[in-house]
């Protein structure tokens, strides 16, 4: 057993003074006091915080980040769907090996900016000629092998995808993604199910990769067949082509379609939804969904804004997602979120609805408590017994922290901090 003692604590409630976190051997935490122990205490100077949550990955697009950044030869104009070419040149290429080794090296890399948990949004499944493999959990168990080197908690979400686009039959270059029935993407979801069960740092969810990328009645079949308390992750309404190739095959935006035929609940995280309109927007409110936003990502491919302050201001919820990984750092997401209003808005800090908010602390908290249920993580509290003590210090031995009024400190970290200035407990 070993006693710390910190200065300072994150909870839910808030910021917390001297506590005392007393943990065994694996660092599991058996008891949380506010009173002196008796034992021997091994002080923590900074300010402690749970690591970050990040709701969305794609593992094997790491290999690519920083090699599109440029026109080819040919071309005379780049977007997402350009974009997507390049990205279907790394899906063919590569290997199972490649995969696990591609993920350990950016889930330490996440782990070093502050994340402690990330969901995989993962359709890689099957082999180079686009057949199940033998083991037809074996591209995800190599993402579970790379979460356990890296020291970082995994949901792992196998993504449902069938088709090329709306009334269109997959592409060649997405055959190592395809399940072509409900019932072949649900065998191949309970075997990654079975596979997490020798893991003790592993989730599962259940998804679709977008409304175009799966037949309509097979979207409403999935979600009415899946566990009713797991996260349900899909993309939608990342681009305006989607958005009105959408309406020309299925007569509404894929919002709308969404809420009229899928039952929505608190465990849906929608991806990106960058193009909503009001009506959309309201409705994933009542129903309980979240978005999950991927600034660094968004902005990289020119997706577009979603409407942040207005699904702020009526109550919705966020997390934050690295996706491509172009960006890593949790803080660059979170600044990007708000600088994105900033800029539409033209003012300061327009998240703080009332005085005496703070905007480092709106984003910390919505996007932590929002990305445990994109994880499918349920606790009362940051810390709690039981739990391993998982978590970042924010030093105070620099100019930035030292002496920062409390009220400051996470401010601080998200609008002028990094990595440097985090240092992880385990």
């Amino acid at each position: 057993m070993k006693v710390y003692r910190f200065d300072n604590i994150l909870l839910k409630t808030g910021w917390t003074e001297e506590i005392y976190i007393t943990v065994d051997d694996e660092k599991v935490i058996q008891k949380i006091e506010t009173t002196l122990p008796e034992e021997e205490i091994f002080p923590k100077e900074g300010y402690l915080i749970p690591g970050f949550q990040n709701a969305h990955s794609h593992a094997f697009q790491y290999a690519m980040a920083g090699i599109n950044e440029g026109l080819s030869p040919e071309a005379k104009s780049d977007d997402f769907w350009s974009w997507r070419e390049n990205m279907y040149s790394i899906a063919l290429k590569i290997s199972p090996e490649e995969l696990e080794q591609v993920a350990t090296d950016l889930y330490i890399e996440m782990v070093r900016h502050g994340y402690t948990h990330v969901a995989e949004f993962h359709y890689l499944h099957h082999d180079f000629e686009g057949n199940p493999y033998e083991n037809l959990s074996e591209m995800s168990e190599r993402l579970m092998n790379a979460s356990v080197a890296a020291g970082i908690s995994l949901t792992i979400i196998p993504m449902f995808y069938q088709v090329g686009g709306f009334n269109l039959d997959a592409n060649p270059k997405q055959r190592r993604f395809i399940s072509q029935t409900v019932d072949e993407y649900l065998n191949l979801f309970e075997e990654v199910q079975k596979a997490s069960e020798n893991y003790n740092n592993v989730n599962v969810g259940i998804g679709v990769h977008s409304l175009r990328a799966v037949k309509p009645e097979d979207i409403i079949s999935l979600f009415k067949k899946a566990p009713a308390d797991i996260p349900k992750h899909l993309h939608i309404s990342e681009q305006e082509q989607e958005v009105r190739d959408c309406v020309s095959h299925l007569g509404k935006r894929p919002v709308e379609w969404l809420l009229e035929n899928v039952n929505l609940d608190e465990n849906f995280h929608l991806v990106h939804a960058t193009h909503i309109n009001k009506e959309e927007l309201e409705g994933i409110i009542k129903t309980g969904a979240n978005i999950v936003l991927c600034p660094s990502t968004e902005g990289n491919l020119g997706d577009g804004l979603f409407p942040l302050l207005e699904f702020f201001k009526k109550g919705g919820e966020f997390s934050i997602g690295t996706d491509s990984h172009i960006g890593l750092s949790p803080m660059e997401e979170l600044r990007w979120l708000d600088y994105t209003v900033r800029l539409i808005e033209k003012s300061r800090n327009p998240l703080c609805l009332n005085a005496g908010d703070y905007s480092g602390d709106i984003l910390y908290h919505m996007a932590y408590q929002t990305g445990l249920k994109a994880m499918g993580v349920t606790k009362e509290d940051y810390f709690e017994v039981g739990e391993k003590l998982k978590g970042y210090l924010i030093t105070k031995d620099n100019t930035l922290f030292k002496n920062k009024p409390i009220e400051h400190v996470l401010g601080t970290l998200i609008y002028s901090g990094g990595p440097e200035h985090l240092e992880r407990l385990i």
